[in-house]
């Protein structure tokens, strides 16, 4: 698998490979200069321009050693044509067979005095402005940090050696990963070049499909968190949403998919758009492999209840998508399934949506009547957001009601859904102070109808709790 995963972002134009390739480079002056040893220069010169079969023997004999011999040019040349032709070999060694990575972390007797580092000479050449040293370096660390021999479980289940709160329990899960400072650069690399991408068309791809091979590993995905780059990818799936673009679509939804199986991951999505985005992928995607990631990444996000994402799926016109794709004949049966669970579970977000335009019909009729929905906990809950659409114009409806309303039972149930608001509203009684809806309340306090001054008597005094006791509140209730 691993192999197969490595292949997908080391695939090269062959021809380019070939033209960087035909070219000679002068190893004799690099040893003369004195800038690599006759060891190494005698690695080299044996293993440059050979057959693959010849390369591949060696390689089996003294892998190490060569691929040191290439790193110590690395590290020592800065002329753009060397570089540009180590890395090209490079790259060539690992498409004949990307299990050879692994060489990359072994030791040879040749360098015994330094244990071997691979990270830092690719990081410090993405720093380099040309895009082919930069594309090749990403290319390559990728396949380095896939094959890197010490894997730490703390890293594996997503604890970096950075969080304060960690450093203990990163002990008991054996310490934390050495690679993390380096795999923590790269990713801050890609994500700068998602956001200002050096080369206009070949960045976002490149970038893209690496991080979706990265982040199959936990402390990859909470580094990707902490760069901000989980913000960037709805906006680019926006913008990518065609079927041209199939290939970088697919892998931009495979990110998005992998970090939903975070919690802070989901809910970073959710707040940059992520819910209508995926929507309108699978509404207009055509490969199947295209439509069955997006629709994954929804399901995943519908799991995290808390976020209460039914609703906004609904309103991006997810249930219309999932009825047309159910008449579609599918493959995969994979697909039937997730169609089939997310046509059941949007239904309840419908019921919800609906609940909350009946609420505003009624409100806006100028008439409230005591409906489930008033005194109900679960619709102020999932609805709670949605007072504050259009700088909380719902709410202001309401409170023109109860200033103005001459139905006893309209005031009555208005000092009741007020109340609701800011025992459900982390801001609520401030909301409502700015907006004047204390002095409204207290004025109906000395309302002549028993029931109008016991709500508004209710009211004010959820108006005057504190957040804690306003919780304890809801609590008991």
């Amino acid at each position: 698998a691993t192999a197969k995963m490595s292949l997908t972002y080391l695939n090269d134009d062959p021809e380019a490979l070939r033209k960087i390739l035909s070219s000679d480079v002068p190893w004799e002056t690099y040893m003369t200069a004195r800038l690599i040893t006759d060891k190494d220069l005698n690695f080299i010169r044996r293993y440059d321009k050979r057959t693959e079969e010849l390369r591949a023997s060696m390689l089996d004999e003294n892998g190490p050693a060569i691929v040191e011999a290439f790193l110590s040019v690395l590290k020592a040349v800065t002329k753009e044509e060397t570089v540009h032709y180590v890395l090209a070999l490079l790259i060539q060694m690992l498409q004949e067979n990307p299990a050879r990575a692994k060489l990359f972390h072994q030791q040879s007797e040749q360098h015994l005095a330094n244990a071997p580092e691979p990270y830092m000479v690719f990081l410090r050449l993405l720093q380099r402005v040309d895009w082919q040293t930069q594309e090749h370096s990403a290319k390559l660390l990728t396949a380095i940090i896939e094959a890197r021999p010490k894997k730490s479980s703390a890293f594996a289940n997503g604890i970096l050696a950075g969080d304060q709160s960690s450093a203990s329990v990163a002990a008991a899960y054996g310490g934390p990963d050495p690679a993390e400072p380096h795999i923590s650069a790269f990713i801050d690399w890609l994500v700068a070049q998602l956001r200002r991408p050096s080369n206009p068309t070949k960045s976002v791809p490149l970038a893209t499909s690496i991080l979706s091979c990265l982040l199959k590993e936990r402390g990859c995905r909470q580094l990707f968190l902490r760069s901000g780059g989980v913000q960037v990818l709805p906006p680019l799936i926006k913008a990518c949403n065609s079927p041209t673009n199939s290939q970088l679509l697919y892998e931009l939804c495979l990110c998005v998919w992998q970090m939903t199986y975070t919690q802070a991951g989901a809910e970073a999505l959710a707040n940059s758009g992520a819910t209508k985005a995926l929507v309108d992928v699978a509404r207009t995607a055509q490969k199947e492999k295209v439509f069955r990631i997006a629709m994954s990444s929804l399901r995943n996000l519908l799991g995290h209840e808390e976020l209460g994402l039914a609703a906004d799926m609904v309103e991006a016109g997810l249930p219309k998508v999932v009825a047309t794709r159910q008449l579609q004949a599918w493959g995969d049966d994979d697909v039937v399934e997730i169609l089939t669970f997310m046509d059941e579970k949007l239904k309840a977000g419908i019921a919800i949506l609906s609940n909350f335009d009946k609420y505003k019909k009624e409100l806006m009729s100028g008439s409230l009547e005591w409906s489930p929905m008033h005194t109900s906990d679960i619709f102020w809950r999932e609805n709670i957001d949605k007072f504050e659409d259009k700088d909380f114009l719902v709410l202001r409806h309401l409170l023109k009601l109860i200033e103005s309303s001459r139905e006893v039972k309209t005031l009555a149930v208005g000092c009741n859904d007020l109340g609701m608001f800011i025992l459900h509203h982390p801001q609520g009684r401030y909301i409502v102070g700015d907006l004047r809806g204390k002095e409204l309340v207290m004025r109906l306090m000395a309302h002549p109808d028993p029931e109008v001054q016991k709500q508004a008597l209710l009211c004010v005094q959820k108006v005057m709790l504190t957040r804690d006791k306003l919780e304890f509140l809801g609590s008991a209730a």
